[in-house]
């Protein structure tokens, strides 16, 4: 019998008017609410059915009126911060992809609305779109818009914050509560995945030999990083980029002849060492094809490679014996674990029934998958690093990784930039890594400069040649990161203020109680706040030579060190810092240091 659908479930809290559409008799929903603090609300959704059986498609909707309204922030938006309509289709979010949160702000970065949802597992997809007719911002959450495992009873929460708090701090608020919610909590992070580390992928992709990492391992130890990021190309002689050959995972003779031994070299060096997985593929081309091909989410014939179903069993346990086995037998120190996004089935595979699977719903079938991963590789090495790049960013992420990247954005500073910093919004204390900053080796020094001064608040990766850099190349590298290392902090563990999202970021401060650091990326007036600590330091991520710096009070007498991008010192000396504007001239991609 055809479900009958019921009258819209309501609530009214403050000047918000909820309605729950989509309910059925077979499938009925209540709303209620809690206060947490003025401007901050709970609206807790409730679903319940009289059996096990497949829900509707429901949507929670509520209107906020468009006043001083100007940019829009959720985690898979990148450099468009712009307004959305409410004829377009909501930004999806689940376990594998994004992050269930969206922000309304105005141009000074104040929130305005700020709304997370509880249930960052299945796929929901949340939208605020301005209405033409009324100028008015139809929000709305939407469930189910892909099926899970039959329930009988649904429960999650809504958090509305209208405060006028920075937006940032809005998010931050965000972050905190969903480590607080049951199953949420975040992975420890070990002290070795807050260092900087070097990547093998830009700068051999997959052509490279143990001897040949070796050497670089060498270079990159003396320039400041801890570990080694090996990436694809280890397990296959093929260099056609593609993933034919994934899945068997067996070491490529030519060039590794003797991993364990390789691994023991680079830890004699002082450097830990990172493996890379991609997570569901099996190839057309490995022997374990035959083995899984039945048990494929869908095939990807430009990449030659399948996806394997996690709703098997064994399917599950094929992948985890592969990163314990490797863990003890290699004494790795951690995985690079990639495509974990690529979990997705087709409208055959989404449905499919088998009786040797013991999940229908795909994302509960990843989520057990990614927990029994940390969870047995921890108990054989605690501190574990574990990878994962952006888009799995969310807070359910959070507790299978340690280590969140921002996606491949080769020799681009600013997509670098604005990658971290959207990640490092809602990360807490997950370490947030720049992707692998690479440039061309004869490239300005100033201009190489950029890609690591626009990673700054990230844990930096490196990916380039450093045997094939000109001199004042390395001098620059090893400036930088020896600059972050020793502000590290505040650039990665302070309280951090990205400034005007709407604009990607042109000014970044962040602070402890001892130290500011005030980060100019654009032609803007820098304005680094009041009440200085006893010491500041301003970076020019610019390729100008001064930096207009306006301050709200006098700071006194203070010294002012200006050195260039290569650490190289250009001045010192008293100057006297009067409220109003002040010229400060830095290098292009130099740091002037003002202290007592």
């Amino acid at each position: 019998m055809k479900p009958t659908v019921l009258n819209e479930i309501q609530l009214t809290v403050g000047t918000y008017h909820f309605q729950l559409v989509g309910c059925n008799d077979q499938f009925r929903g209540s709303l209620t609410s809690t206060t947490v603090q003025e401007g901050v609300e709970l609206i807790h959704i409730k679903l319940e059915g009289d059996s096990l059986q497949q829900p509707p498609a429901i949507e929670l909707v509520w209107f906020h009126p468009g006043i001083d309204i100007q940019g829009s922030w959720y985690p898979s938006a990148y450099r468009s911060k712009r307004l959305r309509v409410d004829w377009e289709d909501g930004v999806v979010s689940k376990s594998t992809y994004s992050a269930p949160v969206f922000s309304l702000f105005n141009v000074l970065g104040s929130n305005r609305l700020t709304f997370a949802f509880s249930d960052a597992l299945n796929s929901v997809a949340l939208s605020a779109g301005v209405n033409e007719e009324t100028a008015t911002f139809r929000c709305g959450v939407k469930l189910f818009v892909e099926p899970i495992a039959p329930l009988s009873v649904y429960e999650a929460t809504l958090r509305l914050d209208s405060r006028e708090v920075p937006y940032y701090e809005s998010l931050n608020d965000v972050q905190k509560w969903w480590a607080t919610l049951p199953g949420y909590t975040p992975a420890v992070v070990p002290e070795s995945a807050k260092l900087p580390m070097y990547s093998t992928w830009y700068s051999f992709h997959q052509q490279f030999t143990s001897e040949g990492i070796e050497q670089e391992c060498r270079l990159a130890k003396q320039i400041g990083c801890e570990a080694v990021i090996v990436d694809d190309g280890w397990q296959t002689s093929d260099h056609t980029r593609g993933y034919a050959f994934c899945g068997d995972w067996e070491v490529c003779a030519e060039k590794i002849p003797d991993m364990r031994s390789h691994v023991a070299s680079v830890h004699r060096m002082g450097l830990k060492y990172l493996l890379w997985y991609s997570v569901p593929f099996v190839g057309f081309k490995s022997r374990n094809w035959e083995r899984f091909k039945t048990k494929m989410l869908k095939t990807v014939d430009s990449l030659q490679t399948g996806v394997l179903d996690p709703r098997y069993p064994d399917v599950r346990d094929f992948i985890i014996d592969l990163y314990e086995t490797a863990l003890t037998e290699w004494d790795l120190d951690g995985f690079k674990l990639d495509f974990i996004d690529s979990f997705v089935g087709t409208e055959e595979t989404i449905y499919k029934i088998d009786s040797e699977m013991d999940y229908i719903s795909i994302p509960e079938a990843v989520d057990c998958l990614m927990s029994n991963i940390i969870d047995r590789l921890r108990f054989i090495k605690p501190e574990v690093m574990i990878e994962f790049r952006q888009n799995y960013i969310g807070p359910l992420m959070r507790k299978y990784g340690n280590m969140f990247r921002a996606m491949d954005c080769p020799n681009d500073a600013i997509e670098n930039r604005v990658r971290t910093l959207d990640i490092r919004l809602i990360s807490g204390n997950t370490a947030v890594h720049s992707d692998m900053v690479m440039w061309h080796p004869h490239e300005m020094v100033e201009s190489s400069a950029l890609q690591i001064v626009n990673t700054l608040f990230s844990v930096p990766q490196l990916s380039v040649k450093l045997d094939g850099l000109p001199e004042e190349h390395l001098q620059m590298v090893r400036f930088w990161l020896t600059f972050w290392r020793e502000h590290r902090d505040v650039l990665v563990d302070g309280r951090i203020m990205p400034q005007h999202p709407d604009f990607l970021f042109p000014l970044v401060i962040a602070d402890t109680a001892a130290k500011r650091v005030v980060c100019a990326y654009g032609d803007v007036t820098v304005r680094p706040g009041g009440n200085p600590p006893e010491l500041v330091l301003f970076v020019n991520g610019t390729l100008n030579s001064r930096l207009n710096v306006e301050l709200e009070e006098d700071w006194g007498s203070r010294w002012l060190e200006v050195r260039d991008c290569k650490g190289q010192l250009v001045k010192k000396e008293l100057v006297e810092l009067n409220a109003g504007i002040h010229r400060l001239e830095i290098p292009p991609c130099g740091v002037a240091a003002v202290y007592e």
